[in-house]
């Protein structure tokens, strides 16, 4: 008498609660954190880039460092296919995955999210992830990207800090 409702108890533990799902395709760059594959919008999971209206200074000039993590994503990219890893959903509804650039038909794959912190046309956005704070650190270092000058973290620039 009690073993159908402890079967589906037990049937509904076994299930995932939601579906992650992994996407795969060419890929647009939108901004210097954000992917579209298939018409379905992909921020890039534990960074945050220069928003692409967002001036930076280096060598005491001042440059659209928001529209070059763009462009340095896209170059990166070019026309090779990109899989995305879903890891959850944010509050606009957009994705939120770690995508990779497929190298070569035996599964090689570049994480773009790291790519783009190394070479210093993201941070590590703190706030949700500590998973890339040495390839900040090591952009630091070299002074790659916009750490060849001054710029405002992009999160204090969207509150209106310039």
């Amino acid at each position: 008498m009690h073993r159908l409702p402890l079967a589906i108890l037990a049937l509904a533990l076994l299930l995932p609660t939601a579906a992650l799902a992994a996407i795969t395709g060419a890929a647009t760059v939108i901004d210097g954190n954000t992917l579209e594959i298939h018409g379905q919008r992909i921020h890039l999971h534990g960074i945050d880039a220069p928003e692409l209206g967002q001036m930076c200074v280096a060598e005491g000039q001042r440059y659209r460092c928001g529209q070059e993590a763009a462009f340095a994503l896209a170059d990166k990219i070019g026309r090779k296919p990109v899989f995305c890893r879903e890891l959850d959903v944010d509050r606009q509804g957009q994705i939120v995955a770690v995508c990779y650039l497929v190298v070569s038909m035996c599964s090689m794959r570049e994480n773009l999210n790291a790519w783009l912190v190394s070479e210093g046309w993201a941070l590590a956005y703190r706030r949700y992830s500590v998973d890339y704070i040495d390839e900040e650190e090591a952009a630091r270092s070299a002074r790659r990207g916009i750490w060849r000058g001054e710029f405002v973290p992009p999160w204090e620039w969207r509150r209106g800090e310039r």
